[in-house]
């Protein structure tokens, strides 16, 4: 009967120790940040105010749909003839956009419509604006959390 007990306990104490490790790995596990999703902010070189919003107000999961992408210079002045073009995905799953947006339109007040964004699922995608203007060459990541 005594080596029975001896078995059981080395059983529990083994258990323990696995639940230690477990709470050890878990407790200093790296969080993952809350991903900033303003949709208001400087390019990456400071050298434009980017602002970027659904079309429709609404962000819609598995349509395609329109976006506003609005760029200002920092003194508020309005940003014509921008060249721009758009990448992204979602990194936390390591693929691309399911499609090419594209700047279709300039609607004026530095306003530009982008055409062809989707999200096919929920979770963090990222969108990139690479801009090229007259004050130069910039770039801004905007962040969507569906």
């Amino acid at each position: 009967m005594a080596s029975l007990w001896r078995y059981v306990l080395a059983g529990l104490g083994l258990a323990a120790l696995l639940a230690g490790i477990l709470a050890a790995v878990y407790l200093t596990a790296p969080r993952l940040a809350s991903p900033e999703v303003a949709r208001s902010k400087k390019t990456t070189n400071g050298l434009f105010v980017a602002s970027f919003e659904p079309e429709r107000g609404v962000i819609r999961q598995g349509e395609l749909q329109s976006w506003l992408l609005t760029l200002k210079t920092g003194a508020g002045t309005p940003v014509e003839g921008a060249g721009i073009t758009i990448s992204g995905g979602m990194p936390r799953h390591r693929h691309g956009l399911p499609t090419s947006p594209q700047a279709t339109d300039y609607l004026g007040d530095g306003c530009y419509r982008i055409d062809g964004v989707k999200f096919t699922m929920s979770g963090l995608w990222q969108l990139h604006f690479a801009i090229s203007a007259a004050a130069g060459s910039d770039t801004v990541v905007f962040n969507v959390l569906l």
